[in-house]
């Protein structure tokens, strides 16, 4: 079980929920460190004194702000700042309920689940099943790792979540950082990408993707350590349309479209289609993502070449 990262009381009116925190999300995948080339010794960062050289222990470290861009600094003690964070250290009040989907997800930072503690299941439920019923979620704010953040608290996967947002003065305006658009929109390319956009359109299913350099990685780290070395063949970038036009290559994209269909229909190249393909399909087969955790324990080379037919194959000659 993880440990939690904040433990306290979420509010509504007079309710309260007593909860734990939790790490909605974690990266996977083989960790790496940094070495000096040649040899076996790790590259290691020390905090330094920068005029004196000295190392400075963990407890001599304090936090220090500039002042007006003048190169002065002022030193902040960490009972200072503890005396300035507001009340709500280990309390969440939500202050309203919103539609979700009117918070564009330019505005989410990170995801936690929320689990109740042991006497709060009663309210917990209550919370989560009148905001599944209304279609809502709560917005408040709370105090963590030393900071207050703006949280938003939706029913998500049969738990309630809770989202940090960023406040409104981090979000960048677009002018800030480039030149927005002026080009005209011409009536019948708009027309063309819509019915482009239709004809690509897919239902969600995100086990069906993999992250293919990590499926790699690991293959280059596996070889590595028989002696041996990993390498693959550069792909070649896609073609260059001689189309010029932006009205003829919505058309050409869009009969491309067309003949991948028919080929479907036809019975050539099958492939599988995303919308049958979530955790496990409804034929029972194991998904792509399924396949190539079996070959990763089973130590199959070359799986992140392979297709899902081709990876459980070599699944089934393996195991």
């Amino acid at each position: 079980m993880a440990n939690p990262v904040w433990t306290g009381t979420i509010s509504f009116g007079l309710v309260s929920v007593g909860v734990r925190m939790y790490s909605a999300r974690e990266r996977h995948g083989p960790k790496t460190h940094q070495f000096v080339r040649g040899t076996s010794s790790r590259v290691r960062y020390r905090r330094v004194d920068e005029d004196t050289g000295e190392p400075v222990a963990n407890k001599d470290v304090v936090k220090g702000a500039e002042v007006d861009d003048t190169d002065d600094y002022v030193l902040l003690e960490p009972e200072e700042l503890e005396r300035i964070q507001p009340g709500r250290s280990k309390a969440l009040e939500i202050d309203g309920f919103i539609d979700p989907g009117r918070v564009d997800p330019l505005w989410y930072a990170s995801s936690y689940y929320l689990g109740p503690d042991k006497s709060s299941s009663k309210p917990y439920g209550l919370l989560f099943t009148a905001l599944e019923r209304s279609e809502r979620a709560g917005l408040g704010r709370m105090i963590m790792r030393g900071r207050e953040h703006l949280v938003l608290i939706a029913p998500q996967q049969g738990v309630l979540t809770a989202s940090t947002l960023w406040w409104p003065d981090e979000i960048r305006d677009p002018e800030d950082v480039m030149r927005p658009p002026s080009a005209d929109t011409d009536d019948e390319e708009l027309e063309l990408a819509t019915r482009l956009i239709d004809a690509m359109a897919t239902e969600w299913a995100p086990q069906t993707y993999t992250d293919e350099y990590e499926v790699r990685l690991e293959e280059l780290i596996e070889a590595k350590a028989k002696g041996g070395t990993l390498s693959y063949e550069r792909e070649e970038p896609a073609e260059e349309s001689k189309v010029v036009a932006l009205d003829d290559a919505l058309r050409a994209s869009l009969e491309r479209r067309r003949k991948s269909r028919e080929t479907k229909k036809s019975g050539r190249a099958p492939r599988p289609r995303a919308s049958d393909d979530p955790k496990v399909t409804r034929s029972g087969k194991a998904t792509k993502a399924e396949l190539l955790e079996q070959a990763k324990r089973l130590k199959i080379s070359g799986r992140s070449k392979m297709t899902r037919e081709e990876l459980a194959e070599a699944v089934a000659d393996a195991g």
